[in-house]
């Protein structure tokens, strides 16, 4: 714990009204909710592309990343190795889809191909699954600058949610591109700081990380054999692909910019943007763990102190002997996420220090900010205007988009806030929303390619995939003698699975029922 330096200070206040004064300026411009939700229609392609980078880039990218790198290795890069492949199919299939309907909503398409159960499956996986996001991003951003500021983490949740509440409501879609594009900026600043602090202060420099980083194993990117009951490269590459074609081909957050360009191929160099943008600086994050590890490494006093700090928590109100006897046991996993905080705590100068709060408060603001924008949307689009009121005015449904967005945006922070001290409710939550969230991939892909795919056949695949998800999610807690019935896949794979039980089962039925006499007519009557 520490108390923040006045100029530290300064500097993180001027980048929180900066970013309101942002809101404040495009509110001007808010007369529609068509401008709220879709910003001018002709912001340009670059914009758009950092917007989509700061928004991949969290938080959690920005502590979590190094701290896998410092206690593991490089495996986790494959993920973004994943990504062009994803923006390749992104930009020829999706975005051309998505114009060309001119839906904002990502599920609109799925009640006109499979009936109104499927886009209200999708829009309460959306909504529960940004809840989730955004309240594990507030926890995150909030534990860290706990240890950079001292101040408590309800306090930090509640200033940094009410600053992302204001420009967000006010500036609406506008608001939060511009304000990404600032914050991309920054976060990249930021990482590239820390990194060259460490090298700098390294003995040896870059060459000395580099020889502890081989002889240790540091850089590998796992196994390539081809195992898919650990995460080996095939196993993270495949999971990226399925991730990353979900983050492009059905996120709302993502979806939703498409339609700010003026073109198709202003939006589609905009994801190509975000490729190009986010490959190299996830490596440097990566990079960064390693010469953390090779820093800490040769500097065992701070590293001891990093121990006894994991110690401490995990054993509060223990006897000295038995924390540092548990502390001697830690390995590198176990302390990882703790390395990057205690460096920035101890080693950064003052008026740097307040830039890397800034750099971090910003990887979480913008992901925050999108995510509010986008569950304001489809709240508005898929759930009031359908079940609720079809046929609101101009200025009630800007007044509805304003309340949504303020509404899921303190739901956010009060989540982000009740989630301190209970991490286990956390990982259960997540647990839980990808097993719907798995599912929603393999129904927007039936959708899109299966064009004589009906509503029964969709309904059956999306249920028998669900179960699929829960089965490979849960079957880990089997008693021994049901142990063969446990799933052997690493956990990785349960997206992948997930979205190809219900691909491929979509497919089969719909070939099956085809071959059926009599059902062949009602089948080709699709257009």
């Amino acid at each position: 714990m520490k108390s923040l330096p006045l100029i530290d200070l300064v500097i993180v206040i001027a980048y929180l009204v900066g970013m309101v004064a942002v809101g404040i300026y495009f509110s001007r411009k808010n007369t529609t909710a068509d401008q709220f939700t879709k910003a001018s229609g002709k912001i340009p392609g670059w914009a758009i592309g950092i917007s989509i980078y700061a928004t991949f880039l969290s938080s959690n990218t920005f502590l979590g990343v190094p701290g896998k790198a410092f206690g593991s290795n490089w495996n986790s890069f494959v993920f973004s190795l994943s990504m062009p492949l994803a923006a390749w199919v992104a930009t020829k299939y999706f975005i051309p889809f998505y114009r060309n309907t001119g839906a904002v909503s990502a599920y609109t398409h799925l009640e006109h191909r499979f009936g109104p159960w499927a886009r209200t499956y999708a829009v309460v996986c959306f909504l529960l699954t940004q809840l989730a996001r955004m309240g594990s991003i507030f926890f995150g951003i909030a534990l860290s600058l706990q240890a950079l500021t001292g101040y408590p983490m309800s306090t930090i949740m509640v200033v940094v949610g009410i600053c992302i509440v204001l420009y967000t409501v006010m500036g609406g879609m506008e608001a939060v591109i511009w304000t990404e594009v600032v914050q991309g900026v920054i976060k990249t600043i930021g990482a590239l700081v820390i990194l060259y602090l460490v090298v700098t202060g390294m003995d040896g420099g870059m060459s000395r990380i580099i020889d502890i980083g081989q002889a240790e194993d540091k850089f590998s990117l796992g196994s390539f054999a081809p195992d898919f009951t650990q995460a080996s490269f095939w196993v993270v590459l495949l999971y990226g692909f399925f991730m990353n074609l979900n983050n492009f081909g059905m996120d709302q957050n993502y979806v939703q910019r498409y339609h700010t360009t003026s073109s198709i191929k202003e939006a589609a160099s905009s994801v190509w943007l975000c490729v190009y943008l986010y490959l190299p600086v996830s490596l440097i994050f990566f990079l960064l763990g390693s010469c953390l590890y090779a820093y800490y490494q040769t500097n065992p006093e701070l590293l001891q102190i990093v121990k006894m700090q994991v110690a401490n928590e995990r054993l509060p109100g223990g006897s000295a002997a038995a924390v540092s006897q548990l502390a001697a046991t830690l390995t590198p996993g176990d302390y990882g996420d703790k390395v990057m905080p205690h460096f920035m705590v101890t080693k950064v100068p003052v008026g740097l220090l307040g830039l890397i709060i800034a750099a971090i408060m910003s990887a979480a603001m913008s992901t925050i900010s999108s995510g509010m924008n986008a569950s304001a949307t489809v709240f508005s689009v898929d759930i009031y205007q359908k079940y609720i009121k079809p046929d609101l005015a101009p200025r009630e449904s800007l007044r509805l988009l304003y309340i949504a967005t303020t509404v899921f945006g303190l739901l956010g922070m009060i989540t982000g806030i009740a989630m301190i001290g209970v991490k286990s409710v956390l990982d259960v939550w997540w647990m839980l929303s990808g097993i719907f969230a798995g599912g929603m991939l393999g129904l927007f892909l039936l959708g899109i390619i299966s064009r004589n795919t009906k509503n029964a056949e969709a309904l059956t695949a999306t249920l028998l995939g669900i179960a699929v998800i829960i089965w490979m999610t849960f079957s880990f807690s089997l008693p021994e003698e049901y142990a063969f019935l446990r799933n052997p896949l690493h956990q990785n794979m349960i997206m992948v699975v997930g979205t190809l039980t219900i691909f491929l089962t979509g497919l089969l039925l719909t070939r099956f029922k085809r071959q059926v006499p009599g059902k062949r007519e009602v089948v080709m009557d699709d257009h």
